[in-house]
């Protein structure tokens, strides 16, 4: 087994949720450090790699957190954390990166500071701008930035990417109905909020359905029903919760007005009130045209096969905070599609492939020689 394979399944081994991720950073940082790498710890871990004399930056991204989900595998490196596991692949991302700085201390000749950004708390939308916030683009600030996300089903070692919009935004809701609760064999008497949180589900749809352009990729999914009935108590007040995805902030923004005008329609045709919470964590994510192509040009160089214009991601990334601020790109490495290397994200038996981890390391290192490149005498 190689290091490379050991340090992924240590991180394997001990995961840790957003903004928890304190033995994780530690163990980022001790091993920068062990490179010779000026390290800085906030939220997340920077490392500094300076080589020559450019002025020229990049910046690198990976991300560190686990998720609430209980391992179902017999690995011998399985989580040692119940109901915590990497089901996402941050420990192999976060251990390609490792292994480009190690590469890029010894090996690899560029000119320029590569800038090395391990995120927390990607999952919940919250770890990049948690970073910009505390300020890490003016303190180190970068050119182009760049991240890789392990894909599931697709070829080992495949890289896709595209120009534009490569992952969705997603927006939470929560809608609340106030009725009247009474006696479930008087329903006369009183507004039964289920009846109207029916409808509404039922209305949400149209949004989709019928108020946007066919083909808008968004989607309008009611994920929880929850209401303050008992067996023979009608509810007066029923909550509805769910997540808008969307490939176009104009679209997002509509998805929100439609949904606080049948909102208000509803509640008004059954003399009720309700409310509507929306809120945005994940913006869409953008792929600037020169770095994107640069992806496609050091993954040629490195050996991947290569989807230079992939089919957007439904997904969302909260890369696409970084991406905003910097022109940057987000690209998708093929896991494989076999076994549990093809089992999908946030899978309980879910794996990252170990074979990745060179692929992963050697990429990052032709991309920082391509966008840093020594000057010719």
């Amino acid at each position: 087994m190689n290091h490379l394979t050991e340090m992924r399944r240590q991180f394997h081994r001990q995961p840790e949720l957003g903004f928890q991720e304190e033995h994780t950073k530690a163990r980022v940082a001790k091993h920068l450090r062990n490179l010779g790498i000026e390290v800085h710890e906030g939220v997340g871990v920077v490392g500094v790699l300076r080589k020559g004399t450019g002025n020229r930056a990049i910046g690198l991204r990976a991300d560190m957190d686990a998720l609430p989900i209980l391992e179902n595998t017999t690995h011998d490196y399985a989580s040692e954390t119940p109901g915590v596991m990497h089901a996402c692949g941050h420990d192999g991302h976060m251990t390609m990166l490792l292994g480009a700085a190690e590469k890029l201390t010894k090996d690899a000749d560029f000119d320029g500071t590569v800038v090395f950004l391990f995120q927390p708390n990607e999952e919940h939308g919250l770890g990049a701008r948690a970073m910009i916030d505390e300020g890490v683009l003016e303190r180190f600030p970068v050119d182009e930035v760049y991240a890789i996300h392990n894909l599931p089903g697709a070829p080992v070692g495949q890289v896709s990417t595209r120009p534009g919009l490569i992952c969705s935004s997603e927006s939470l809701f929560e809608i609340t109905v106030h009725g009247q609760g009474g006696h479930a064999s008087m329903p006369q008497v009183g507004v039964d909020a289920i009846t109207v949180g029916v409808e509404l589900v039922t209305a949400l749809q149209t949004i989709v359905a019928r108020k946007l352009a066919p083909g808008a990729g968004v989607v309008v999914s009611v994920t929880e029903f929850v209401t303050d009935g008992q067996r023979n108590v009608l509810p007066g007040q029923a909550v509805l919760k769910g997540d808008v995805r969307a490939r176009a902030p104009e679209d997002r923004l509509a998805v929100e007005r439609f949904m606080r005008q049948i909102t208000d329609g509803v509640a008004a045709a059954h003399g009720v009130t309700a409310t509507v919470q929306f809120q945005t964590e994940f913006i869409e994510t953008i792929n600037a045209d020169e770095p994107t192509q640069a992806v496609s040009r050091a993954a040629k160089a490195a050996g991947c096969d290569v989807i230079p214009d992939r089919q957007p991601m439904s997904f969302s990334e909260d890369f696409a905070h970084f991406a905003a601020a910097v022109p940057g790109c987000f690209l998708l490495l093929g896991n494989g599609t076999d076994g549990a290397h093809g089992q999908p994200l946030h899978a309980a038996d879910y794996d990252f492939n170990d074979a990745l981890l060179p692929i992963g390391a050697a990429f990052w290192t032709q991309l920082v020689q391509d966008r840093l490149p020594t000057r010719k005498d």
